[in-house]
């Protein structure tokens, strides 16, 4: 389990491809990087991956198609930035909200707002989560907790403040990107809840 709070970046040192498969070497920044045991869980881009092996402060991640189908992992190239949050300890702090590391999808970028005290990132919504996502909502994207701030019937924007953007990945957004979206949990049942409800009153008329 993770916070959605991204403690840092890592960079992609090498990328090989497999059968159905990617392998990466990500170098962590050395804060990241220590009491790290092989087996371990890290968000990368909001994607739970299992640490496979370890020189110091790089970590050996083995993705499968499944995830790489899923997620924006199978367009990370050598060099790219990717967000990085290590796994929830008991005790730790929850400054975001609940996030399983299981991405629902990747989804575009269609607009970056520069203002002066904050950013505004547009997505595009896909049809099918038009009921998961809600104004002042929980969303993980990329692996950050964030609050939903507007919602039309084909996009959705968040607010990031600046030091949000010297975080993550997300101080060089551009148009067109694919960015991993985990839709809150909570509010998955609760739709889903609430649909098997009126579905029942439905059939009971």
């Amino acid at each position: 389990m993770f916070t959605g709070i991204v403690q840092g970046m890592g960079r992609i040192k090498q990328v090989h491809e497999g059968h159905d498969q990617r392998s990466f070497i990500i170098t962590l920044p050395e804060a990241l990087s220590q009491a790290v045991e092989i087996g371990a869980s890290v968000a990368v881009n909001g994607t739970c991956l299992t640490v496979t092996g370890q020189q110091g402060c790089d970590l050996n991640f083995d993705v499968i198609g499944q995830t790489l189908s899923l997620t924006n992992l199978g367009l990370q190239q050598q060099g790219s930035l990717v967000n990085i949050e290590r796994s929830l300890k008991m005790g730790d702090e929850l400054g975001g909200h609940i996030i399983s590391g299981h991405v629902t999808t990747a989804i575009k970028v269609t607009a970056v707002e520069h203002q002066d005290d904050n950013t505004s990132i547009w997505f595009a919504l896909p049809q099918d989560h038009q009921k998961h996502v809600l104004p002042q909502g929980f969303i993980g994207l990329n692996g950050c907790s964030l609050t939903v701030a507007n919602v039309e019937d084909t996009r959705f924007s968040v607010c990031l403040i600046p030091e949000t953007l010297r975080m993550t990945t997300f101080g060089n957004s551009q148009v067109g990107d694919m960015v991993n979206m985990e839709i809150d949990h909570q509010t998955q049942t609760i739709v889903a809840t609430v649909e098997r409800v009126l579905q029942a009153q439905k059939n009971n008329n």
